[in-house]
């Protein structure tokens, strides 16, 4: 089967998450994906949590998993951007691609010549693609920008998720918003790619984890837009129906309920986790009657979900015809049947290390190879192959070996 991207090529610069999360889809989409590092590596490198399973191989346990997730199937080469002689070959290579991408503001593309008018100049027909923290142009635009503070923290999000109005502000997971901002990312690159590939024009596209995040939110912006209203953070119990909220079971894990109208699922609720005696009681007749109320009969669910296990009361609301997701741990979902029928985690092979488990991304297609190829390459590991495949010979290899214009390593 073919690869929807088998005949592109991509040069990145980029570093951390967002952007290199982006090129690793393109890479699992089938494009040539050539990741340009500086001479010491991506900063990430080396950042990931440690494994804690005492049973992996000792090689296994220094695979550096959060670096490879986002920088899987692509190439490495190393390049001193701050010698004008990095700056033409890499100018050598953009001018042999389709796709350039990065996370660079504006006064560093423009200061390592990596602009869209520069390599435009260069490659007519290329897609240039920028992704930010807060996009190339605005008064922020010059701002460094993380996940947690542009995504989360700039976007109202993290605002939004507090529990109740005194709330403390929840810290998210690593690299939620730089993952969520990458789809955003691969979608405009592919968009500009066909309008490249129609009109024979390059194209300039940017994205940025704060517009990411504010779209994310669409739903409250739709209104908060026209109105300027805060919305309303509401804790447990003030929650506008019972049946689309939170509980802790009896071994101390979660479910959550979304059944709307609940005027339909009140009954079967109750009915399903023992307290049919509330069905009738005139404290919760209604909705209106259960949401002034509710502090006091989240109180009395909580107590009866107290009985039973999580999943002992899962089956019990699966058979009721109830709508429900377990609330689980990381750990879980990893072993989850139906995660592992979706494929969510499939197996890759490294050198060095054999066989371990990987996360794909949130795509499937019937009739085409998508999907992880190779674990993420070391600091410069195919900086001699790709030069020489784009025309640079020994000898130019060796001199710029010699002036530290490039580095050459192996796998990490």
């Amino acid at each position: 089967m073919e690869s929807p991207l088998e005949d592109i090529t991509v040069i990145e610069i980029d570093n951390f998450v967002a952007s290199p999360s982006a090129a690793a889809i393109l890479a699992d989409l089938g494009a040539r994906v050539i990741k340009i590092e500086p001479l010491a590596g991506d900063p990430w490198r080396g950042l990931s949590r440690p494994t804690k399973n005492d049973d992996l191989s000792e090689a296994l346990k220094q695979l550096d998993l959060q670096f490879d997730v986002d920088n899987r199937g692509k190439e490495s080469i190393a390049v001193a951007l701050d010698q004008p002689e990095g700056v033409d070959l890499v100018h050598k290579l953009i001018a042999k691609a389709d796709i350039f991408m990065c996370n660079l503001l504006i006064n560093r593309q423009e200061k390592f010549g990596l602009d869209p008018e520069t390599l435009l100049e260069l490659k007519p027909n290329l897609v240039h693609a920028t992704l930010t923290g807060y996009g190339t142009s605005g008064p922020d635009a010059w701002r460094p920008g993380y996940d947690v503070t542009a995504f989360f923290g700039r976007s109202g999000l993290y605002d939004a998720q507090r529990e109740g109005e005194d709330g403390i502000v929840p810290m998210a997971r690593p690299a939620q918003g730089d993952h969520t901002t990458g789809l955003a990312f691969v979608s405009a690159i592919l968009a500009a790619l066909r309008l490249a590939e129609k009109s024979g024009e390059g194209q300039v596209v940017e994205t940025s984890l704060y517009e990411t995040a504010v779209w994310t939110q669409a739903s409250d912006y739709a209104v908060t837009a026209v109105d300027h209203a805060p919305v309303r953070r509401r804790a447990r119990k003030e929650l506008l129906a019972i049946t689309g909220n939170r509980f802790p079971c009896g071994d101390g894990k979660w479910v959550v309920f979304n059944m709307m109208p609940d005027t339909a699922y009140w009954a079967p609720m109750c009915r399903a986790i023992g307290i049919g005696e509330l069905i009738d009681d005139e404290r919760f007749a209604d909705s209106r009657s259960r949401y002034r109320n509710m502090a006091e009969l989240i109180d009395l669910i909580d107590a009866a979900l107290a009985k039973k296990p999580r999943d002992d009361w899962g089956k019990i609301f699966d058979k009721a015809g109830l709508i429900w997701g377990p609330v689980l741990g990381l750990h879980e979902v990893v072993q989850d049947p139906h995660a592992i029928e979706l494929g969510m985690f499939p197996k890759m092979e490294h050198p060095d290390a054999g066989a371990y488990t990987t996360v794909n991304i949130p795509m499937r297609f019937a009739r085409a190879k998508v999907g992880p190829r190779s674990p993420a390459p070391g600091i410069g590991e195919h900086t001699d192959s790709v030069l020489a495949e784009f025309g640079f010979s020994e000898e130019e290899i060796n001199s710029m070996l010699e002036a530290k214009t490039i580095g050459s390593g192996e796998r990490a």
